[in-house]
């Protein structure tokens, strides 16, 4: 057994670092966090200086039994985990196991950190360990705790005053709010009409468009233009007053300088991954993941590619950036060099806890020398990475905007501008995206013909055209990180799972890769904001973001931070599980009256989902209830279009002597003859689809029932059917291939028997539940009557013995509903609370 045992957190980390090492140490991975808080109320104690109760992860419980077995035999034990705060805690968890189970004593315990996986990184960082830094570990616990309390707390208040199942997150609430009220200015938005007037100039060398800025002596707004005559009655003018001859009147340029972005942070690699590549920021940092932990690059083995991919800081260290010139002057020339290293602010107070930006471990590895070596994920996201590096260290690039006054006689002007590059510097390696364009970017790259002014020329034509202003855009994966980061929710770790939590609870959707609110996610976020205001207050948790990084830093106590939130949020949560009815809850909204009922009819959120509802359930007749359709939303739908969804299901006439229907069930919209079901196409509309349509939906369906069986035989289980996906076996147990050359049709028993043996695998467990409760209700069936004549000589007895029991529990039921309620309740909880911790990456 080696004498040092080093710990990191993934597997594929501890192979690369195994290498570098050698035979005196062994390393070892936790596989992630290796504890956390006991998934019960009371797992974080207000009562006691917040206390915590960790438990060992279960999947990870073998790997920690491996670790302390190591340990064992180990003189000198490295906690080597990630450099942030996650990892300090990780190291610090590890760290307490051990000491619980006797394995410090007689052994040191040191921390290393290291923010590349190199020979030379690790090798250094081996020689300046540290202790644990408890400050790192406060600002983490804080964080799980903080989360805690408010997804414990908070869920069962959703539950209750919403809908059963949901849950809600300290950090993840305001993201969804900010998602929301962009839904709710589009909808608000009303189009406003504006016009804009051109002039197709015709230069002899070159001809172009250019844009109206005068008229009538006075400069054009984007509004001065509002509706078709006044626009045409202005082109009108114009023409005549230009008489097809445009003067030059001013000639303007100028040379600027635009420098290159600073090298990845966390949020801009997560951004540029989602414009330029469409990454979802989960698959960003899972590739980034694999890129800094190792990949094998031929002869030089298995290579940590990129630094730690979470990061505020913007800095390079001073040997990465000699290695970047070099490079540069290598590959684009001295010129593109600048005389000092370009320097970078970093925005973030806490940037010191990684002490990098993302950059390549060596700028020598080009995108060209590694492609191969690559999967293709891997290959564009260090391509990216490696390019932005390199071109942080480049010169500016210099541009030339000329701009040309064109005058259309004496009181209307034209201007037309054009920006060229003078020398690409960085541009020659890379470009920032955008994530709208923007008004100038028309004229980026135009190169206009030499003009000078008192130059006459030729107007071909004037156009007006009709435009509409257009509502601000649903949130981008990009966007909503860039907002998440302005407004300072969330630190780089958490923006991954920030987004995938609100999407895995259904709370928003992707929609043209663009975030939609569900009617469901709309319902937490109003009563959120309704009353839950200060905790869904942007200002609010940004305050409470940079306490916790206060306490990172050392510069605040931890529980003094939890007991400042907990007393009032306490106190609001109690308040408000009493005070609040469902309609306050946001979840429910008042259509108007049925007009053949007279009752009220409602939109709301349901047990399972956004439903309309004619009538209450306080009414001696039960409500009816109704779907909505597929875009249709509890929040914008009217009362006419409400109604028209109790028109379902609908008889569209009567075939082969049955009568035809169509309605929507658990799973989506069908036509039904008898007994055959047949599912509506995503086009088909079952409120409007033809009695035709629906017919020919099912004759379809009956035709695949009766093709289904292919082969088969008398006294054998095995048959050849008709699949989804083509021809195969089965014999109701196992499922087999059919060799593409052979015809099913032909097959013999022997054939079938044989290759469903080679290739048969178990049928879908939910086929095979149905099958084996086929079977056990047969057994059960079969053995009824001998166990009713074992039973026949106690029935009497049983039954009194029943009567007297049902007497004494009748009462005792009834007065422990309430208790088995809160209990459900409780326990509902208690997972809701497991989902709502925003800030565990992944």
């Amino acid at each position: 057994m080696a004498k040092n045992l080093l710990l990191v957190e993934s597997p594929a980390k501890a192979k690369t670092i195994n290498k570098y090492l050698g035979k005196d140490f062994t390393v070892l991975a936790s596989y992630g966090h290796v504890r956390d808080l006991v998934p019960k109320e009371g797992a974080v104690d207000p009562e006691h200086g917040f206390a915590m109760r960790y438990a060992l992860i279960d999947k990870n419980e073998k790997h920690v039994d491996a670790i302390a077995k190591a340990a064992k035999g180990a003189e000198h034990l490295y906690l080597a985990t990630d450099p942030d705060r996650e990892g300090e805690a990780i190291s610090w968890h590890i760290a307490e196991i051990l000491k619980e189970r006797g394995l410090l004593a007689n052994r040191s315990l040191e921390r290393v950190v290291f923010t590349e996986i190199t020979p030379r990184a690790i090798k250094e960082a081996m020689t300046r360990p540290r202790a644990i830094a408890e400050p790192l570990v406060d600002a983490q616990q804080a964080r799980r705790a903080l989360d805690y309390l408010v997804g414990f707390n908070l869920s069962p208040v959703l539950w209750r005053k919403v809908q059963r199942g949901l849950s809600a997150g300290r950090v993840q609430s305001p993201a969804l709010r900010m998602i929301v009220e962009r839904e709710e200015e589009i909808e608000a938005f009303i189009a406003r009409e504006y016009w804009t007037i051109e002039g197709e100039v015709a230069h002899p060398s070159q001809q172009f468009n250019a844009k109206l800025t005068k008229l009538d002596g006075k400069k054009v707004e984007q509004f001065t233009l509002t509706d078709e005559t006044d626009a045409h009655a202005a082109r009108d003018r114009i023409v005549r007053d230009a008489a097809g001859m445009l003067q030059v009147t001013d000639v303007t340029s100028k040379e600027r300088k635009r420098r290159p972005s600073p090298p990845f942070i966390t949020s801009t690699l997560q951004q540029e991954a989602a414009r330029k590549l469409g990454f979802t920021t989960r698959r960003t940092m899972q590739v980034a993941q694999k890129l800094y932990e190792g990949l094998p690059i031929g002869a030089e083995g298995t290579v940590g590619l990129i630094t730690y991919m979470r990061t505020d800081s913007v800095n390079l260290s001073q040997d990465a950036i000699v290695e970047i010139r070099d490079v540069i002057a290598r590959d684009f020339g001295t010129r593109a060099v600048p005389d000092k290293p370009n320097t970078y602010t970093t925005k973030s107070k806490n940037a010191q806890e990684a002490h990098e930006a993302i950059r390549p471990s060596s700028a020598l590895r080009t995108p060209a020398s590694v492609a191969k070596y690559l999967p293709d994920d891997e290959r564009r996201l260090y391509e990216l990475i490696w390019k932005r590096a390199v071109a942080s260290q480049m010169v500016p690039a210099t541009l030339n905007t000329v701009s040309v006054d064109l005058a259309a006689g004496s009181e209307h002007s034209f201007r037309v501008s054009g920006t060229t590059v003078v020398d690409p510097g960085f541009l020659a390696v890379y470009e920032e995206g955008k994530d709208t364009k923007g008004a100038d970017d028309d004229e980026e790259g135009r190169k206009l013909p030499a003009m000078k002014t008192g130059d006459r020329l030729p107007l071909n034509r004037v156009v007006a055209d009709q435009h509409f202003t257009e509502p601000p855009p649903r949130f981008s994966e990009a966007s909503l990180v860039k907002a998440l980061e302005e407004y300072g929710i969330g630190r780089p770790s958490t923006y991954a799972s920030i987004i995938s939590t609100l999407q895995a609870r259904k709370y928003v959707e992707l929609e043209n890769r663009r975030f939609r609110p569900t009617d469901v996610g709309r319902a937490v976020s109003k009563f959120l904001s309704a009353h839950f205001t200060q905790y869904v207050d942007y200002d609010f948790t940004a305050k409470l973001e940079d306490e916790l990084d206060a306490v990172s830093r050392g510069e605040e106590a931890w529980v003094p931070l939890m007991e400042r939130f907990w007393k009032s949020f306490k106190t609001l949560v109690d308040d408000k599980k009493d005070n609040i009815d469902r309609a306050d809850a946001g979840s429910v909204r008042v259509l108007g009256t049925d007009p053949k009922s007279g009752r009220p009819v409602s939109a709301r959120i349901g047990k399972f989902g956004p439903l309309v509802q004619i009538g209450t359930s306080e009414d001696e007749e039960k409500p009816q209830f109704a779907s909505l359709k597929p875009g249709q939303s509890i929040y914008s739908i009217s009362l006419e279009h409400a109604l028209e969804l109790f028109g379902l299901p609908r008889t569209l006439g009567e075939s082969n002597g049955e009568a035809v229907t169509v309605g929507i069930g658990r799973f989506g919209a069908f036509a039904k003859r008898g007994s055959t079901y047949a599912s509506l196409a995503k086009e088909d509309d079952p409120y409007a689809i033809s009695f035709e349509r629906a017919v020919e939906l099912i004759e379809q369906k009956e035709e695949i029932a009766r093709n289904r069986i292919i082969k088969q035989w008398d006294g054998y289980d095995v048959q050849v059917l008709n699949g989804r996906f083509g021809p195969y076996l089965s014999d109701g147990k196992l499922n087999g291939r059919i060799p593409k050359d052979r015809d099913p049709a032909t097959l013999s028993l022997v054939e079938a028997q044989q290759m469903l043996e080679a290739t048969g695998k178990p049928m879908r467990a939910r086929f095979a539940k149905k099958a084996t409760k086929k079977v056990a209700a047969k057994k059960t069936a079969e053995a009824a009557p001998k166990k009713a004549a074992a039973k026949k000589p106690t029935a009497k007895k049983a039954a009194k013995k029943a009567t007297k029991k049902a007497a004494k529990t009748s009462t005792a039921k009834k007065a422990s509903a309430k208790k088995v309620s809160k209990v459900a309740v409780e326990k509902a909880a208690t997972k809701a609370a497991a989902l709502a911790d925003d800030d565990t990456p992944f």
